[in-house]
Protein backbone atom coordinates (compact mmCIF):
# COMPACT_ATOMS: atom_id res chain seq x y z
CA UNK A 1 0.00 0.00 0.00
CA UNK A 2 1.09 3.60 -0.97
CA UNK A 3 2.81 4.91 2.35
CA UNK A 4 0.54 7.97 1.94
CA UNK A 5 -2.46 6.06 2.32
CA UNK A 6 -0.58 3.82 5.23
CA UNK A 7 -0.36 7.55 7.29
CA UNK A 8 -3.99 7.86 6.91
CA UNK A 9 -5.19 4.30 8.00
CA UNK A 10 -2.68 4.71 10.54
CA UNK A 11 -3.74 8.46 11.52
CA UNK A 12 -7.38 6.82 11.79
CA UNK A 13 -6.92 3.98 13.36
CA UNK A 14 -4.82 6.12 16.40
CA UNK A 15 -7.72 8.31 16.42
CA UNK A 16 -10.44 5.19 17.26
CA UNK A 17 -7.90 3.84 19.82
CA UNK A 18 -7.83 7.65 21.53
CA UNK A 19 -11.95 8.12 21.63
CA UNK A 20 -11.94 4.76 22.95
CA UNK A 21 -10.18 5.67 25.70
CA UNK A 22 -12.75 6.45 29.04
CA UNK A 23 -10.68 9.23 30.21
CA UNK A 24 -10.61 11.51 27.20
CA UNK A 25 -14.19 11.90 27.86
CA UNK A 26 -12.91 14.16 30.86
CA UNK A 27 -11.25 16.81 27.94
CA UNK A 28 -14.52 17.45 26.44
CA UNK A 29 -12.38 19.98 23.63
CA UNK A 30 -9.85 17.11 22.84
CA UNK A 31 -12.97 14.57 22.60
CA UNK A 32 -14.99 17.37 20.24
CA UNK A 33 -11.93 17.78 18.18
CA UNK A 34 -10.86 13.89 17.49
CA UNK A 35 -14.49 13.09 16.84
CA UNK A 36 -14.54 15.77 13.73
CA UNK A 37 -11.44 14.88 12.63
CA UNK A 38 -12.48 11.42 12.71
CA UNK A 39 -15.50 12.29 10.75
CA UNK A 40 -13.13 13.85 8.02
CA UNK A 41 -11.35 11.21 7.74
CA UNK A 42 -14.19 7.90 7.63
CA UNK A 43 -15.33 8.46 4.23
CA UNK A 44 -11.50 8.94 2.84
CA UNK A 45 -10.81 5.89 4.53
CA UNK A 46 -13.79 4.22 3.21
CA UNK A 47 -12.07 4.90 -0.17
CA UNK A 48 -9.08 3.54 0.56
CA UNK A 49 -10.16 0.18 1.95
CA UNK A 50 -12.16 -0.32 -1.86
CA UNK A 51 -9.09 0.72 -2.99
CA UNK A 52 -7.26 -2.29 -1.11
CA UNK A 53 -10.13 -4.58 -1.67
CA UNK A 54 -9.57 -4.07 -5.92
CA UNK A 55 -6.07 -4.77 -5.54
CA UNK A 56 -6.29 -7.70 -3.62
CA UNK A 57 -8.95 -8.85 -6.33
CA UNK A 58 -6.69 -8.24 -9.23
CA UNK A 59 -3.87 -10.26 -7.78
CA UNK A 60 -6.31 -13.18 -7.02
CA UNK A 61 -7.91 -13.44 -10.43
CA UNK A 62 -4.23 -12.97 -12.14
CA UNK A 63 -3.41 -16.10 -10.09
CA UNK A 64 -6.43 -17.71 -10.73
CA UNK A 65 -6.14 -17.10 -14.80
CA UNK A 66 -2.29 -18.58 -14.92
CA UNK A 67 -3.41 -21.90 -13.42
CA UNK A 68 -6.64 -21.91 -15.07
CA UNK A 69 -7.05 -24.44 -18.77
CA UNK A 70 -10.75 -23.36 -19.57
CA UNK A 71 -10.66 -20.85 -21.33
CA UNK A 72 -14.16 -19.63 -20.69
CA UNK A 73 -12.88 -19.01 -16.98
CA UNK A 74 -9.57 -17.64 -18.63
CA UNK A 75 -12.02 -14.93 -20.71
CA UNK A 76 -13.72 -14.18 -17.35
CA UNK A 77 -10.81 -13.16 -15.56
CA UNK A 78 -9.16 -11.39 -18.07
CA UNK A 79 -12.62 -9.59 -18.06
CA UNK A 80 -12.50 -9.21 -14.62
CA UNK A 81 -8.65 -8.20 -14.22
CA UNK A 82 -9.30 -5.15 -16.66
CA UNK A 83 -12.38 -3.54 -15.16
CA UNK A 84 -10.86 -3.86 -11.51
CA UNK A 85 -8.17 -1.90 -13.10
CA UNK A 86 -10.34 0.50 -14.58
CA UNK A 87 -11.98 0.95 -11.43
CA UNK A 88 -8.65 0.73 -9.55
CA UNK A 89 -6.80 3.79 -11.55
CA UNK A 90 -10.70 6.04 -11.20
CA UNK A 91 -10.70 5.25 -7.00
CA UNK A 92 -7.13 6.50 -7.23
CA UNK A 93 -7.54 9.69 -8.83
CA UNK A 94 -10.99 10.44 -6.87
CA UNK A 95 -9.11 9.54 -3.41
CA UNK A 96 -5.73 12.01 -4.27
CA UNK A 97 -8.30 14.66 -5.29
CA UNK A 98 -10.09 14.00 -1.98
CA UNK A 99 -5.99 14.21 -0.16
CA UNK A 100 -5.49 17.20 -2.32
CA UNK A 101 -8.23 18.96 -0.53
CA UNK A 102 -7.65 17.38 3.20
CA UNK A 103 -4.00 17.90 3.90
CA UNK A 104 -3.44 16.02 7.28
CA UNK A 105 -2.67 19.51 8.91
CA UNK A 106 -5.66 21.09 7.73
CA UNK A 107 -7.42 20.56 11.14
CA UNK A 108 -4.79 21.95 13.23
CA UNK A 109 -4.76 25.47 15.00
CA UNK A 110 -2.40 28.17 13.31
CA UNK A 111 0.89 30.28 13.72
CA UNK A 112 -0.01 33.65 11.74
CA UNK A 113 3.07 35.70 11.05
CA UNK A 114 2.23 39.28 9.75
CA UNK A 115 5.43 41.39 8.82
CA UNK A 116 5.55 44.70 7.14
CA UNK A 117 8.09 44.46 3.71
CA UNK A 118 8.33 47.64 1.60
CA UNK A 119 6.54 50.97 2.28
CA UNK A 120 7.71 52.18 5.60
CA UNK A 121 5.05 53.38 7.53
CA UNK A 122 2.31 53.13 5.05
CA UNK A 123 3.69 49.32 5.09
CA UNK A 124 2.88 48.88 8.80
CA UNK A 125 -0.22 50.14 8.87
CA UNK A 126 -1.65 47.83 5.98
CA UNK A 127 -0.18 44.65 7.93
CA UNK A 128 -2.10 46.27 11.34
CA UNK A 129 -5.28 46.25 9.34
CA UNK A 130 -4.19 42.80 8.11
CA UNK A 131 -4.13 41.37 11.34
CA UNK A 132 -7.42 43.19 12.36
CA UNK A 133 -9.14 41.51 8.72
CA UNK A 134 -7.77 38.02 10.26
CA UNK A 135 -8.92 38.79 13.97
CA UNK A 136 -12.52 39.99 13.05
CA UNK A 137 -12.52 36.58 10.84
CA UNK A 138 -10.72 34.58 14.04
CA UNK A 139 -14.11 36.44 16.14
CA UNK A 140 -16.52 35.42 13.64
CA UNK A 141 -15.28 31.90 13.89
CA UNK A 142 -15.16 31.60 17.16
CA UNK A 143 -11.61 31.06 17.15
CA UNK A 144 -9.49 31.93 20.47
CA UNK A 145 -6.85 34.33 19.36
CA UNK A 146 -3.43 34.20 21.38
CA UNK A 147 -0.53 37.35 20.97
CA UNK A 148 2.46 36.43 20.40
CA UNK A 149 4.84 39.02 19.81
CA UNK A 150 4.17 42.37 18.17
CA UNK A 151 6.68 45.53 17.28
CA UNK A 152 4.69 48.63 16.83
CA UNK A 153 6.09 51.24 14.43
CA UNK A 154 5.96 55.18 15.05
CA UNK A 155 2.47 55.31 12.85
CA UNK A 156 1.11 52.54 15.11
CA UNK A 157 1.18 50.10 12.89
CA UNK A 158 3.27 46.92 12.97
CA UNK A 159 6.33 46.18 11.78
CA UNK A 160 5.75 42.58 13.01
CA UNK A 161 2.90 40.83 14.85
CA UNK A 162 2.71 37.03 15.41
CA UNK A 163 -0.26 35.60 17.23
CA UNK A 164 -1.98 31.94 17.38
CA UNK A 165 -5.22 31.37 15.87
CA UNK A 166 -6.76 28.04 18.42
CA UNK A 167 -10.08 26.44 16.42
CA UNK A 168 -10.44 23.85 14.34
CA UNK A 169 -9.06 24.26 11.01
CA UNK A 170 -7.91 27.51 11.36
CA UNK A 171 -4.43 26.41 9.43
CA UNK A 172 -6.27 24.72 6.44
CA UNK A 173 -8.76 27.59 5.87
CA UNK A 174 -5.72 30.58 5.73
CA UNK A 175 -2.52 28.01 4.75
CA UNK A 176 -3.15 29.91 1.38
CA UNK A 177 -2.53 33.11 2.84
CA UNK A 178 1.45 32.30 2.76
CA UNK A 179 3.25 35.04 0.61
CA UNK A 180 3.56 38.80 -0.02
CA UNK A 181 0.00 40.98 -0.03
CA UNK A 182 0.68 44.13 -1.69
CA UNK A 183 -1.05 47.42 -0.86
CA UNK A 184 -2.03 50.06 -3.44
CA UNK A 185 -3.73 53.37 -2.03
CA UNK A 186 -2.89 57.07 -1.26
CA UNK A 187 -1.49 57.13 2.44
CA UNK A 188 -3.20 59.58 4.85
CA UNK A 189 0.21 61.49 4.67
CA UNK A 190 0.54 62.26 0.99
CA UNK A 191 -0.58 65.18 0.23
CA UNK A 192 -0.23 65.00 -3.69
CA UNK A 193 -2.81 62.14 -3.92
CA UNK A 194 -0.56 60.10 -5.51
CA UNK A 195 -0.99 56.33 -5.36
CA UNK A 196 1.91 54.45 -3.00
CA UNK A 197 2.71 50.73 -3.45
CA UNK A 198 3.87 48.96 -0.30
CA UNK A 199 3.91 45.22 0.75
CA UNK A 200 3.68 42.86 3.93
CA UNK A 201 4.54 39.41 4.05
CA UNK A 202 2.40 36.53 5.84
CA UNK A 203 3.02 33.53 6.73
CA UNK A 204 0.79 30.53 8.27
CA UNK A 205 2.14 27.88 10.12
CA UNK A 206 0.53 24.70 11.59
CA UNK A 207 0.88 24.28 15.78
CA UNK A 208 2.46 20.78 16.21
CA UNK A 209 2.29 19.13 19.17
CA UNK A 210 5.90 18.49 21.40
CA UNK A 211 6.13 14.86 20.40
CA UNK A 212 6.42 16.05 16.82
CA UNK A 213 9.29 17.95 16.73
CA UNK A 214 12.16 17.04 18.62
CA UNK A 215 14.19 20.25 19.93
CA UNK A 216 17.74 19.12 21.39
CA UNK A 217 18.57 21.46 24.24
CA UNK A 218 22.33 21.53 23.13
CA UNK A 219 20.67 22.92 19.89
CA UNK A 220 19.60 26.30 21.26
CA UNK A 221 20.52 29.55 22.88
CA UNK A 222 17.95 31.35 25.55
CA UNK A 223 18.32 35.01 26.08
CA UNK A 224 16.51 37.43 28.48
CA UNK A 225 15.27 40.68 28.21
CA UNK A 226 13.31 43.46 29.58
CA UNK A 227 10.01 43.85 27.38
CA UNK A 228 9.99 46.95 25.25
CA UNK A 229 7.34 48.90 23.77
CA UNK A 230 6.91 51.19 20.87
CA UNK A 231 10.22 53.91 20.84
CA UNK A 232 11.58 51.39 22.87
CA UNK A 233 10.76 52.24 26.63
CA UNK A 234 10.78 49.40 28.78
CA UNK A 235 7.36 48.18 29.35
CA UNK A 236 8.65 46.03 32.45
CA UNK A 237 10.79 46.06 35.19
CA UNK A 238 11.54 42.68 35.54
CA UNK A 239 13.30 40.59 32.37
CA UNK A 240 10.43 38.68 31.25
CA UNK A 241 10.85 38.83 27.34
CA UNK A 242 12.37 35.39 25.78
CA UNK A 243 14.71 35.24 22.62
CA UNK A 244 14.98 31.63 21.26
CA UNK A 245 18.31 30.58 18.86
CA UNK A 246 18.28 27.65 17.35
CA UNK A 247 21.85 26.37 15.95
CA UNK A 248 20.86 23.71 13.60
CA UNK A 249 18.34 25.85 11.73
CA UNK A 250 19.43 29.48 12.62
CA UNK A 251 16.15 30.30 13.27
CA UNK A 252 15.54 32.90 15.96
CA UNK A 253 12.23 34.22 17.88
CA UNK A 254 11.38 36.56 20.53
CA UNK A 255 8.31 36.38 22.63
CA UNK A 256 7.57 39.77 25.03
CA UNK A 257 3.87 40.26 25.03
CA UNK A 258 3.13 38.00 28.70
CA UNK A 259 4.20 39.83 31.57
CA UNK A 260 5.71 35.84 32.62
CA UNK A 261 9.02 34.82 31.60
CA UNK A 262 7.89 31.28 31.91
CA UNK A 263 5.15 32.00 29.27
CA UNK A 264 6.81 33.87 27.07
CA UNK A 265 9.46 30.54 26.27
CA UNK A 266 6.54 28.76 26.20
CA UNK A 267 5.18 30.35 23.09
CA UNK A 268 8.50 31.17 21.59
CA UNK A 269 9.21 27.48 21.82
CA UNK A 270 5.73 26.47 20.78
CA UNK A 271 6.35 28.92 17.16
CA UNK A 272 10.10 27.82 17.17
CA UNK A 273 8.76 24.10 16.65
CA UNK A 274 5.96 24.86 14.34
CA UNK A 275 8.65 27.31 12.17
CA UNK A 276 11.23 23.73 12.18
CA UNK A 277 7.97 21.59 11.16
CA UNK A 278 7.10 24.28 8.46
CA UNK A 279 10.92 23.84 7.12
CA UNK A 280 10.87 20.17 7.12
CA UNK A 281 7.19 20.36 5.45
CA UNK A 282 9.03 22.77 2.97
CA UNK A 283 11.95 20.47 1.75
CA UNK A 284 9.25 17.90 1.17
CA UNK A 285 7.06 19.72 -0.75
CA UNK A 286 10.30 20.35 -3.08
CA UNK A 287 11.51 17.13 -3.27
CA UNK A 288 7.47 15.89 -4.69
CA UNK A 289 7.93 19.40 -7.05
CA UNK A 290 10.65 18.00 -8.28
CA UNK A 291 9.68 14.53 -8.88
CA UNK A 292 6.18 15.68 -10.58
CA UNK A 293 7.80 19.24 -11.96
CA UNK A 294 4.53 20.84 -10.94
CA UNK A 295 4.37 23.74 -8.77
CA UNK A 296 2.11 23.45 -5.25
CA UNK A 297 0.18 26.72 -5.33
CA UNK A 298 0.98 29.10 -2.48
CA UNK A 299 4.17 27.16 -1.51
CA UNK A 300 6.47 30.33 -2.36
CA UNK A 301 6.45 32.88 0.62
CA UNK A 302 8.54 35.89 -1.41
CA UNK A 303 5.87 35.40 -4.51
CA UNK A 304 3.21 38.48 -4.19
CA UNK A 305 -0.01 36.57 -4.13
CA UNK A 306 -2.77 39.18 -3.48
CA UNK A 307 -2.92 42.72 -4.29
CA UNK A 308 -4.98 45.51 -2.59
CA UNK A 309 -6.30 47.78 -4.59
CA UNK A 310 -8.44 50.85 -2.53
CA UNK A 311 -8.89 53.38 -4.90
CA UNK A 312 -10.84 50.73 -6.90
CA UNK A 313 -12.40 48.84 -4.18
CA UNK A 314 -10.34 45.74 -5.62
CA UNK A 315 -9.02 43.12 -4.49
CA UNK A 316 -6.92 40.60 -7.09
CA UNK A 317 -5.48 37.22 -6.27
CA UNK A 318 -2.47 36.45 -8.65
CA UNK A 319 -2.38 32.83 -8.77
CA UNK A 320 -5.52 32.48 -9.70
CA UNK A 321 -6.48 35.24 -11.35
CA UNK A 322 -9.96 36.26 -9.68
CA UNK A 323 -10.81 39.79 -8.36
CA UNK A 324 -13.30 40.92 -5.49
CA UNK A 325 -14.73 44.04 -5.09
CA UNK A 326 -15.59 44.15 -2.11
CA UNK A 327 -12.54 45.26 -0.57
CA UNK A 328 -14.17 47.29 2.49
CA UNK A 329 -16.29 44.34 3.80
CA UNK A 330 -13.15 41.38 3.60
CA UNK A 331 -10.57 43.88 5.23
CA UNK A 332 -13.49 43.82 7.92
CA UNK A 333 -12.90 39.83 7.57
CA UNK A 334 -15.44 38.49 5.74
CA UNK A 335 -12.78 36.52 4.24
CA UNK A 336 -14.61 33.30 3.77
CA UNK A 337 -15.81 33.43 0.11
CA UNK A 338 -12.03 34.59 -1.20
CA UNK A 339 -10.34 31.88 1.02
CA UNK A 340 -12.62 29.04 -0.48
CA UNK A 341 -12.22 29.96 -4.02
CA UNK A 342 -8.47 30.13 -3.59
CA UNK A 343 -8.71 26.95 -1.99
CA UNK A 344 -10.55 25.19 -4.17
CA UNK A 345 -8.67 26.16 -7.11
CA UNK A 346 -4.67 26.21 -5.53
CA UNK A 347 -5.37 22.09 -4.54
CA UNK A 348 -6.33 21.08 -7.90
CA UNK A 349 -3.09 22.56 -9.34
Amino acid sequence: MDSKYADIISRFEKIQQELSNPKLISDRNKFRDLSIEQSELSPLVEKIKQLQKLSADIAEAGELQKTETNQEYKQFYTATITESKEKLAALSDEIDSDMRKQDANDVRDAIVEIRAGTGGEEASLFAAELYRMYRHYAEGKGWQIELYNSAVSGSGGFKEIIFQLNGKGAFGKLKYENGVHRVQRIPATEAAGRIHTSAVSVVVLPVVEDVEVEIKDEDIRIDVFRSSGPGGQSVNTTDSAVRITHSPTGIVVTCQDEKSQLKNKQKAMSVLKSRIYDLEMQKKQEEERKTRNTAIGGGDRSAKIRTYNFPQSRITDHRIKVSWHNLASIMDGAIDEMLAEVSDRLSKQ
